[in-house]
């Protein structure tokens, strides 16, 4: 075994753009089905959860199955907070922020629910390993069912690069040997003289998986721990070599550097969105320089929401005026059609299933005659 130095290519043949549509092909759950799930389902020993819901039954119409979008509460509570202002009914600007921050926690645990997996990611990485490993992907979605379909690959044949600096890197005792991560951008362990390919995954918008301290400003990369607990609010996964159940193991954790509890890091459907972080100002950077030297782009169930106007600003600052674009959605209509349109010409539309493009077009779409 020895060390070396994997680089990436000058250029990258394939850019993929992954949207809601492609993790609920694989069996994610429908965005806009979350709140109406969160409001019609009884929560009684989850202070968080009943928070949430009297808020948005006293702040919007529920009645005869009635119910607001994501982003329509998201944008109603960051209003009041960007203002410093309170709302009727007993809600300060702090309690407004808790209820954020308890919807943030419902959504992280209405997703991990899911647990259904229909193999799409894994079929969809599969051709990438045979055919071409020289591409990098941008996901707007929260969800870890495209990193946990990576693991058939890791570490021999390829390794993630979320292209942030995780605290994982740093070698701290009290990081669980559950949480250690491979940096593919330090030199990394060649087994057998076969050496790995990074895969840039960026999520633009966070992930479950990731854990933010606002003290010391570090992100944690828990690659298991994606669960979380409504009723302690704590979070839910492997703690240690010995568990002989992880998944039913309920914990508060805390940073390393100065035990402050981790919030989910993930920036939530909003018209007024707070894209200042560091680690947020990061991955645009990452996705600029990934979009300009691709060859092409394949967006996947993604249709621009106007809650989404930072990504459309982000494509079309940096599209060039020869890349290849293809858009793969079985529910193209012409609204998204012309979102495409306004960010580029040179459009290619496939009204199409995310596992039949895999089967039938994936293969020749990413072939390469380097």
């Amino acid at each position: 075994m020895n060390e070396k130095y994997i680089r990436y290519k000058k250029d990258r043949d394939v850019l993929f753009v992954f949207g809601a549509g492609a993790s609920i092909s694989d069996g994610g759950p429908l965005q806009r089905g979350l709140l109406p799930e969160i409001l019609k389902e009884n929560y009684d020993n989850s202070e968080i959860a009943n928070l949430v819901k009297k808020f948005i039954c006293s702040n919007f119409d529920t009645e005869n199955g009635n119910c607001p979008s994501l982003e329509s509460v998201f944008g109603y509570l960051d209003y009041f907070i960007s203002k410093k202002e309170s709302l009727k009914g007993g809600y300060t600007t702090l309690q407004l922020i808790k209820i954020k921050e308890s919807l943030i926690r419902l959504i992280h645990y209405k997703i991990s629910e899911s647990k259904t997996r229909k193999g799409i990611y894994k079929k969809f990485l599969e051709c990438v390993n045979g055919e071409n490993k020289n591409v990098s992907i941008i996901t707007m979605n929260y969800d870890t069912l495209l990193d946990e379909s990576f693991d058939f690959l890791y570490p021999s044949d390829a390794l993630i690069d979320y292209c942030i600096n995780f605290m994982n890197y740093e070698d701290y005792d009290k990081i669980d040997a559950f949480n250690w991560w491979i940096n593919p951008r330090e030199p990394v362990s060649i087994w057998k003289e076969k050496t790995p390919v990074p895969i840039k995954i960026i999520k633009i918008h966070g992930s479950l998986n990731w854990k933010y301290c606002n003290c010391c400003n570090q992100v944690l990369l828990t690659p298991w721990d994606t669960d979380i607990d409504l009723s302690s609010q704590g979070f839910k996964g492997r703690i240690g070599a010995s568990c002989e159940n992880p998944e039913e193991i309920v914990f508060d954790l805390k940073c390393p550097n100065d035990g402050t509890p981790f919030d989910t890091f993930i920036v939530p459907p909003s018209h007024i969105k707070d894209l200042n972080h560091p680690a947020i100002s990061k991955l645009f950077d990452e996705a600029a320089i990934e979009i300009r030297k691709t060859k092409k782009i394949i967006f996947v169930g993604y249709s621009f929401p106007e809650a989404d106007v930072h990504i459309k600003a982000l494509f079309k600052k940096n599209i060039l005026d020869t890349t290849e674009i293809e858009v793969v959605d079985p529910f193209l209509n012409e609204n998204i059609k012309s979102n495409y349109r306004s960010i580029s010409k040179n459009v290619v539309f496939v009204k199409d299933s995310f596992e039949n493009y895999i089967e039938n077009d994936l293969k020749n779409k990413i072939k390469t005659n380097t």
